[in-house]
C-alpha cells in the first residue's frame, strides 16, 4: 500500500503527538497509510552511536523511506528558529535521493512546536520547507477553510501546524491543533492519491 512518511524529530513528545495526529488523518484516507518514523540524536562526542533501534517510539528513518513515500509530513521542535540539528543532520544526508530526483512531484508538508507562542513557529516551518524545494516536492500548507486556523487561541499556521508547549514543554495538543494536524495528513494524502 502507498504511504505518507511522517518523518519527524521529538525531544520532549509534542513533536511526537503532532506526527501521531497527523498520521490519524492519512489514515483516513483509502488506499493510504502513515508511516512514522524518527531521527537519531545527534552528538558532539564523534565516538557516540545511536542504538540501531531506538528505546521507544517509532523506528529510525532510512533514505528507502524517503524514497518510496508517496508524500512527506516533516516535523521537528524549533532551535532558534530553525528544525532541530537531528532533523537536518537526516535531511542533509539525502543528497543521493536529490541526485536521482526521486522526491521531485511528490507532495510535502511541515509542523512544529515551541515553547512559546512567538518562539519562531513560523521561520522553523519555513526553514523545513527550504529542502523540500530543492528536491522538487509540492508543499501544501494548511487553507482558511480550515475553521481551527482561524479560531485556535494556542498554536496554528498558514504554512503548517504548529503546538504551543509551554516554557516547561508539557502543554498538551489543544483540540484545534489536533484537528489541524489531521486534516494535514487528510491534505497530504488526499493530494498524493490524486497525483498518482
Amino acid at each position: 500500500m502507498a504511504y505518507v512518511l511522517v518523518l519527524y524529530y521529538s525531544r520532549y513528545g509534542a513533536t511526537a503527538d503532532m506526527a501521531r495526529q497527523i498520521a490519524r488523518g492519512i489514515d483516513e484516507v483509502a488506499g493510504m497509510e502513515a508511516r512514522l518514523r524518527t531521527v537519531p540524536e545527534v552528538s558532539p562526542v564523534c565516538e557516540a552511536v545511536a542504538p540501531a533501534v531506538p528505546d521507544e517510539g517509532a523506528p529510525y528513518a532510512s533514505l528507502d523511506d524517503l524514497r518510496g513515500c508517496a508524500a512527506l509530513a516533516l516535523g521537528s521542535p524549533t532551535r532558534f528558529g530553525n528544525m532541530a540539528a537531528p532533523l537536518k543532520h537526516f535531511i542533509d544526508s539525502s543528497s543521493p535521493l536529490w541526485l536521482t530526483g526521486a522526491l521531485m512531484g511528490k507532495p510535502g508538508a511541515v509542523f512544529t512546536s515551541t515553547s512559546s507562542m512567538h518562539g519562531g513557529q513560523e521561520s522553523t516551518l519555513l526553514s523545513m520547507m527550504l529542502p523540500l524545494l530543492h528536491h522538487g516536492m509540492l508543499l501544501l500548507g494548511l487553507p482558511y477553510s480550515e475553521p481551527d486556523l482561524l479560531h485556535t487561541r494556542t498554536g496554528g499556521t498558514p504554512y503548517g501546524p504548529s503546538h504551543l508547549a509551554g516554557t516547561d514543554s508539557k502543554l498538551p495538543l489543544s483540540d484545534e491543533e489536533r484537528q489541524l494536524c489531521r486534516a494535514l495528513g487528510r491534505r497530504l494524502a488526499e493530494t498524493a492519491t490524486r497525483l498518482a
